[in-house]
């Protein structure tokens, strides 16, 4: 019980608080929508006819409503990860008493005991 009782702690320890979550998905917009403006920059100014001034002012535009859009999705899809526990810490010691039981337990049902 008192294994359970930590393992579930150390689990709740293990989980980003949603301040955290908010840090974490602005860090990755700015470097993901600043990739977004150069390539939506780069694709303006080789097959458009826009002036320089035209093309700043477009890729702004595209990256601002890109920016909010998957601000949002991310931080939805981090607290939903956050919720789940699968993955969140392995303990190999864990999989070495579940191997030993199983096969424990196969060679009983083998040998009919």
């Amino acid at each position: 019980m008192e294994e359970t009782k930590e393992r579930k702690n150390s689990l709740e320890a293990a989980k980003d608080s949603p301040g955290r979550s908010v840090l974490k998905a602005i860090s990755w917009r700015i470097m993901a929508s600043t990739i977004t403006f150069f390539v939506v920059f780069v694709i303006f100014r080789r097959y458009s006819d826009q002036s320089f001034a035209e093309m700043i002012q477009t890729a702004s535009f595209i990256t601002a409503i890109e920016f909010v859009a998957k601000l949002i999705a991310y931080y939805l899809h981090e607290r939903m990860w956050t919720n789940i526990r699968w993955g969140k810490k392995w303990m190999p010691w864990d999989f070495k008493k579940r191997a030993w039981r199983k096969m424990y337990r196969d060679m009983h049902k083998a040998s009919g005991v």
